[in-house]
């Protein structure tokens, strides 16, 4: 799937090419780009997308930006932002993280943050090296966009420093206020009898795996801004997000019931403003909000509880205006462009 011709000059209107690269764990990173052609209907899963498969490239405006999946995501789940961002130039690259993802979900969590952040590295190095692409990109200011733990790789690749002993201090203290934070998509609590059992079990194994005070931080000098969407944050040292090592921009979903917003986002916001920017506060949105399209969810599931948005949440007009305001906010962080 990467038989990707010359790039060709920008036309006024681009169609969205597609591509996949492989990594070296089996998976692929996918990437988006402005291409010549018509684009075809497609499936993915439960999703009926459309591109230009492996679309000769059309020059766009020299700039990657990488977006980090949330916890078992995948790329398909992005696709009407990437769409937003191919139509404004970008190139727009998607890896899938190692044990994190839709089709292998086996070590969400801090084992997987430790990992998210070298993995966009590579992803950027994987782009490059595709002459087709690479060759039309400048990597000295890459962006890069993440929700929920893809959130917490972008405020990682902002400057942040967090450790697991932060996160099982957070869990110990507020478990039973942001449980979905620290137990994931397992379970909820329901106010029946089993919830004292659930929060016991939650708290013996948090104790046991997450108890390393190693601060971790990252950098990647070619990295020059992120966007982080209803990120978990609560693990961070909120003084190293205080004067961002990039420009950084911050999206609240104030209805977020699977990372609750004062510990998590609130708290970056309140610490980093205005040395950092708020890129849209969505009082009716939820953890969904970051998903478009949004997948289907199955009723009375865990999922549903956690991701569905509210009855008030406006979607289509959110979104559309989410994914403008992204797509100025790298405008003006990565493109000389007005």
């Amino acid at each position: 799937m990467c038989s990707v011709g010359h790039p060709q000059p920008a036309a006024d209107v681009a169609s969205m090419g597609f591509l996949q690269l492989p990594q070296s764990d089996g998976h692929s990173t996918t990437v988006f780009y402005p291409a010549s052609g018509a684009e075809v209907p497609v499936s993915r899963g439960p999703f009926n997308l459309s591109w230009v498969p492996d679309g000769a490239p059309l020059k766009g405006n020299g700039r990657l930006v990488v977006i980090s999946h949330g916890s078992g995501g995948s790329p398909w789940v992005h696709v009407d932002l990437a769409r937003a961002l191919v139509r404004r130039g970008f190139t727009v690259a998607v890896p899938l993280h190692q044990g994190d993802n839709y089709l292998d979900p086996s070590e969400p969590g801090p084992v997987s943050w430790r990992k998210r952040p070298l993995e966009i590295s590579q992803a950027i190095d994987r782009v490059g090296r595709y002459a087709a692409l690479g060759n039309q990109l400048s990597l000295d200011s890459v962006g890069v966009f993440g929700g929920s733990a893809g959130g917490h790789t972008a405020l990682s690749l902002a400057g942040g420093q967090w450790s697991d002993e932060r996160f099982k201090a957070h869990c110990n203290r507020n478990i039973e206020e942001d449980f979905s934070s620290c137990v994931g998509f397992i379970t909820l609590l329901k106010g029946n009898a089993l919830d004292p059992l659930k929060l016991w079990a939650a708290r013996r194994v948090i104790d046991w795996r997450f108890s390393d005070a190693t601060v971790h931080h990252y950098h990647d000098p070619r990295i020059t801004s992120t966007v982080a969407m209803v990120p978990f944050a609560a693990d961070f040292i909120l003084e190293s997000l205080a004067r961002p090592a990039v420009k950084l921009g911050l999206v609240i979903a104030r209805k977020d019931v699977n990372q609750v917003p004062r510990f998590h986002v609130e708290s970056v916001a309140k610490t980093c403003i205005p040395r950092c920017e708020l890129v849209m506060d969505l009082p009716e949105g939820g953890h969904g909000a970051m998903l478009s399209p949004m997948p289907p969810l199955e009723r009375g599931s865990v999922g549903e509880r956690l991701l569905a948005d509210p009855p008030s949440f406006n979607r289509e007009q959110a979104i559309a205006d989410l994914n403008v305001r992204l797509a100025d906010f790298f405008v003006r962080h990565l493109t000389t462009q007005p």
